[in-house]
Order: structure tokens, then C-alpha cells, then sequence
């Protein structure tokens, strides 16, 4: 794990000097994810430089040191991620009598690249990676990221000039570029709490897409194409469904692969170990870990009632015999990280659990120096609670009459929070609603809503009116409002399933632990998103993930293979900390002063009144609005920092 940069411009005449300096300072700008070392290779003839900054997992000689040139000299690469089946590539490679120095994934895959080609060397490759190749015989630059999107990767191009980095803040550290907000990128992240791709917060930077490559040849504009889509491979395993199968086989085949999964990423040499929650996902990965050999594991805890779950991952374990190591978080500490996220996520991004990512990072990284975590399942395996409740919701709204909705509706919404929670306190206390007048406020919303698709949108929208809070912000096209989905994926869970993939998973998930973990200099490796694991998961119908409102059922009946049921078997908790108490305690005045009516009027980026409305409510304990509201102080803090 790395971070890389580096920049390609076709008309200047900068000296070998110059280039190298232009390099140096965007790989200095992401020197925390490579911390044992960097290098830059420049060709000045070509106007090509390329930087790389490393975090040191297999071969940690210099042999392993890049950029790094294949050994006939017409590739160089910088890379980001790690291999897992670089051991049987190298070992087909010097069956065709390749010779190898070292024994780095970089070395076998640059060699793949003179041997195969790069795009036949790229499918052969199960991993995670961002790579910038450099074909000195064509004169063309190559940019690649994983299939699932696992490692970021950033570029610019301006006619002649294309720069990259695996953050932002390194494209920044060129004096000379001098991006702008996008509006429609700011609709967007207003909606989700993060920008998704192919868009930046920029108008002049873009993400890569996951599974893509972007080729740049002399004299032609820059060309995106894809080498794998995880739409179409959802499309391909959908098609099987009707398939017969046997239920123990199956499950018999998807443990297989998970083992294998997760062996492969235990390769390392340097101290590896697991992030273990207590949940489903990070307990199974831990417990098949625990197959391979030893195993360290490490949680953080808060003493905070509804976001503790430490005491159940110690339980799960001392059951699987880890190495276990936990942390508990005072407020104090939680609330240091604040400070810090506007330049350690430098888009803005609002998925509040970034703060005890970092945490559980940064305890993590004084023991070792790779984690594994449990992420991918909710999104391979219909782990989420949101598509059990769209999915019955409307399933019932669906048999009341439009009209009779709408009536319903506007009776709610006009009800007085007083007399809501007063004919709540008429229920039996085990039936009796927290908070009675939001949850009516919420119901008013979603009565008014005209299909299942528009229910899940309001389930996953921080603000469900974008164009209301950015003005002259017109909201960019996406997954979530595809209609072409419904036709590929006729059932509202699969179709939910699909939109997360291509959206939430590379966007929110992948985006906060990537930044969390490399502020610390930790690699993550996350076995759950191997791709042959999301083909093969994409082949199993519905019902064989989702039973009786359960989620995740093939990963549960393996898991109880290594895990007794009673240890693991909850109601999901999300990985949070309590933001709407904070901000109405120890973060008020920080939030106040981000929320200025005054300073959001001058800067004409957002509109005040919805903003100070729901920071009224939430003060007040009208409405729990710490969601919406830390998506705006999150963006309000990036502005401060980087506009």
C-alpha cells in the first residue's frame, strides 16, 4: 500500500530539475501513506514524471523500491495496492523464462505488463490497485484501478497536461492548478454526504471509475474504457438464479472461496492483523484467519450506551483465541479527530463513522502494519436494514390508494409534536415509539413518496431536496436515478444491492477507511471484496441471502461453523459515534461558528434557511437532525480548509 502521483505534459519544456520538483512536492503532499520511502523517475524528452511513496509490505528491500521499470526498460509504473495471486503469476512468468530480481508484486505485474501487455496483465491480476504505466516505445500513459474500486485514483487533463495522484491535496500541491467548485458535484455530496464518480468536488478533477483504464496517446484525446463492470457482472450472475443448486454444495463453494480469499491476503512481511468488530462480516473473516495460523485482532470501545460493541468482539475473540488488544475512546479523544478530518478527507465527505475509523486505525498501526476488515458483506450479501425496510414499506404503502396516501399524509404533517407524543404514551410501553413526533414527521415524507425507488432514495439522502440547499446546483445523473435498473434488476433488493455497489461501497465505504488507514500508514485489505466473491455472490438468488428479514444468510451458516450462534446473533449496529448529543454539548460553538448565517449568505455556496431551520430543531430536540447538519459542517469545515 502507497500513494502515487505524478503528471504527463505534452508541450512543456521543463528540465529533468523541474519535473522531478513538480513530482517531489505531490508525493510529499501524500508522504503519510508511504512513510519507509519515495522515489520519482522523470523523462523530461517526454515531459513525464512519476512519483511514488512507500509503505513497505512485501519485499522490503530496494529491490521492491519504485517507480519501478520492467526489465527490457520500455514500462514504468508506480502502484498503489497489493496482488494477492502475484506468487502463481510469477511462477507462469519464469515458466516462460522471465527472470526476476526481487520478489515484489510490483516486479511480477511490470513484467506481466512486457510479457502479456498491460490490459491481459490487468485481468489476470485479483487485488486491489490504482496503477500509472508509462509505455516508453508508444509514447503512452496508462492510468488503472481495481474492479470494485478498492484504491482511489484522481486525475486532471487540460489539453496538454494530465496530472494524477492517489488523493486530492497532492494535485493541490501544484501551485499552478487552480481547480473550481463544482455546484452539481455539491448537489450531489448535499444528497449522499460524499461525491460520487465519476465526479470531484472540482470541475476540473475526476475520479477513475473503478474497473477502468484511462489512455493517454500522443496526439489523441484521452481515452476511458472499461476491463471489468460490476453492473455487468451482477447482470451475468443474475442470470443464473434459476439455476438448481444444492444448499449445502453451495455453501460448501462460497467457504472454499472465502477461504481462499482470505488466505491470500495474509501474504506479507512485515506484522499483520484484523480489525474485529463483533459483527457478522469482521468475525468471519477473523475466524477463518484463525484456520491459516495465529491471529491479532483489534477493537475500539466507547463507553457510550448503543455504540459499544467491544465487549462482543472480546467475547468472539476469546472464543476464536486472538491476540486481542482494545481500545476505549473517551469523548476527548473521539473529539480530537474532528480537527483533522477536513485535510485527512480532502473532498468533503460526512459519513460520521470516519472518525471511529481513524481511531481504530491508528490503535491498529502501533501493533502492526496490515488490517484486514469485514468490509464488502452488507453490500454482496443484503446485510443492510435499509433494504428489508424499503423493501416492506412499500410492499405495504403499495396497497393504499394514492389519494388516501396523500391524505394520510397531510394529516400527519400537521399534527403538533405535542399531541403526537402524547397518543404515543397511550401505547403499551413495550410498543411505544422513541420520539413519536419525528417518527411522524418521517411517515408524512415517505406517505408523499411514489414508488420504492424514491423510499430508498429518501432512506440514503442526508438532504432529500439538494437543489433547495446549493444554489444553482442541479443535481448530476447517477445510479440512483437509473431507470434502465429496474429492467436489468426487477427485484427492489437486488436493484438496491446494485445501486450501493457502484455508489456507496467505492464512494463512502472504501473512500473512509482508505483515508483513515493510510493517515496512519496501515494497509487494509478487505477479503470480502475479492471480485471472483462478488461474481459468485451476485449468482445467488435473493432468497438465499435474505431470509425471515434476515440479512447475510450463507455468511451466518459458516459463520456458526466457528463461532457459537448466541455470540454473534444481534441486532445490527452501525459504527458510530453520538454526534447529535455532541453537538449540542461539546461541539456547539465549533458547529456555530461553521453554521454563521452571515458567512453562508457571502460565500453563496449553500442557503441558510434550511440550514439554520434544522440546527434549530436539533438544538431544541424538535428533530434529530445530526445527520444533515454534519453534512453540512463537514463541507463548511473542506471550504475552510482548501477554498
Amino acid at each position: 500500500m502507497c500513494g502515487i502521483a505524478g503528471l504527463i505534459d505534452r508541450q512543456a519544456r521543463l528540465g529533468e530539475a523541474d519535473l522531478a520538483a513538480r513530482v517531489r512536492a505531490m508525493t510529499d503532499a501524500i508522504a503519510h501513506r508511504g512513510p519507509d520511502g519515495d522515489g520519482v523517475w522523470t523523462d523530461a524528452a517526454c515531459g513525464i514524471g512519476l512519483g511514488h511513496r512507500r509503505l513497505a509490505i512485501i519485499d522490503l528491500s530496494p529491490l521492491g523500491a519504485q517507480p519501478m521499470e520492467s526489465a527490457d526498460g520500455r514500462y514504468v509504473a508506480t502502484y498503489n495496492g497489493e496482488i494477492y495471486n502475484f506468487a502463481e503469476l510469477r511462477a507462469e512468468l519464469e515458466a516462460a523464462g522471465v527472470a526476476f530480481r526481487g520478489h515484489s508484486d510490483t516486479e511480477v505485474v511490470v513484467e506481466g505488463f512486457a510479457r502479456w501487455g498491460v490490459e491481459a496483465t490487468i485481468t489476470r491480476c485479483q487485488g486491489m490497485f490504482a496503477w500509472a504505466v508509462w509505455d516508453r516505445r508508444t509514447r503512452v500513459l496508462r492510468l488503472i484501478r481495481d474492479r470494485l474500486g478498492v484504491k482511489p485514483l484522481y486525475y486532471a487533463h487540460d489539453g496538454a497536461r494530465l496530472i494524477f495522484a492517489s488523493e486530492l491535496k497532492a494535485l493541490r500541491a501544484l501551485a499552478e492548478w487552480r481547480p473550481t467548485l463544482d455546484r452539481a458535484a455539491l448537489a450531489a455530496y448535499a444528497r449522499l454526504g460524499y461525491v460520487p464518480a465519476p465526479r470531484t468536488i472540482y470541475h476540473e478533477a475526476r475520479k477513475l471509475p473503478a474497473g477502468h483504464i484511462l489512455e493517454w496517446a500522443e496526439g489523441a484525446e484521452p481515452r476511458l474504457s472499461a476491463y471489468w463492470d460490476a453492473r455487468g457482472a451482477a447482470v451475468a450472475g443474475r442470470a443464473r438464479w434459476n439455476e438448481s443448486r444444492d444448499e449445502t454444495e453451495t455453501l460448501a463453494r462460497l467457504e472454499a472461496l472465502l477461504e481462499d480469499c482470505v488466505a491470500k491476503r495474509l501474504v506479507s512481511d512485515v506484522p499483520l492483523g484484523a480489525f474485529l468488530s463483533g459483527g457478522i462480516d469482521s468475525s468471519l473473516v477473523v475466524a477463518l484467519m484463525r484456520k491459516c495460523g495465529p491471529a491479532k485482532t483489534f477493537t475500539i470501545g466507547f463507553d457510550e450506551k448503543g455504540y459499544d460493541e467491544a465487549a462482543h468482539a472480546k467475547a468472539i475473540a476469546a472464543h476464536l483465541g486472538t491476540e486481542h488488544t482494545e481500545l476505549y475512546v473517551s469523548p476527548a479523544h473521539a473529539l480530537g479527530v474532528v480537527p483533522k478530518l477536513a485535510d485527512m478527507y480532502d473532498e468533503p465527505f460526512a459519513d460520521s463513522s470516519q472518525i471511529p475509523t481513524f481511531l481504530v486505525s491508528e490503535m491498529t498501526r502501533k501493533h502492526v502494519t496490515v488490517a484486514l476488515s469485514g468490509d464488502g458483506g452488507d453490500e454482496l450479501f443484503a446485510g443492510y436494514n435499509r433494504y428489508v425496510w424499503a423493501d416492506r414499506l412499500w410492499g405495504t404503502l403499495a396497497r393504499v390508494p394514492a389519494p388516501l396516501r396523500a391524505a394520510a399524509a397531510a394529516i400527519a404533517a400537521r399534527t403538533p409534536s405535542g399531541l403526537a407524543d402524547a397518543a404515543a404514551r397511550l401505547l403499551p410501553e413495550h410498543h411505544r415509539p422513541a420520539r413519536p413526533h419525528e417518527k411522524l414527521a418521517k411517515m408524512a415524507e415517505i406517505l408523499r413518496l411514489d414508488g420504492i425507488d424514491a423510499v430508498y432514495r429518501r432512506l440514503v439522502s442526508q438532504w432529500p431536496d439538494p437543489g433547495a440547499l446549493v444554489p444553482g446546483g442541479a443535481e448530476p445523473d447517477g445510479p440512483l436515478f437509473d431507470p434502465s435498473l429496474a429492467a436489468e434488476f426487477p427485484e427492489p433488493v437486488a436493484r438496491m444491492q446494485a445501486i450501493d455497489a457502484a455508489t456507496y461501497l467505492p464512494d463512502d465505504i472504501l473512500v473512509k477507511v482508505d483515508r483513515a488507514t493510510m493517515a496512519v500508514g496501515l494497509e487494509g485489505r478487505e477479503p470480502l471484496l475479492d471480485h471472483r466473491l462478488y461474481e459468485f455472490a451476485w449468482s445467488l438468488p435473493p432468497e438465499f441471502k435474505l431470509r425471515d428479514g434476515v440479512g447475510k444468510w450463507p455468511l451466518r451458516q459458516i459463520l456458526v461453523r466457528h463461532v457459537p450462534r448466541e455470540l454473534f446473533e444481534r441486532p445490527k449496529m452501525g459504527f458510530g459515534v453520538p454526534i447529535d448529543s455532541w453537538l449540542r454539548g461539546p461541539l456547539r460553538d465549533w458547529a456555530e461558528d461553521l453554521l454563521d448565517e452571515r458567512a453562508m449568505k457571502a460565500d453563496g455556496l449553500l442557503a441558510p434557511a434550511p440550514i439554520r431551520a434544522a440546527w434549530a430543531q436539533h438544538l431544541s430536540g424538535a428533530r434529530e437532525n445530526h445527520y444533515p447538519l454534519w453534512t453540512v459542517l463537514m463541507f463548511q469545515a473542506w471550504r475552510r480548509r482548501w477554498l
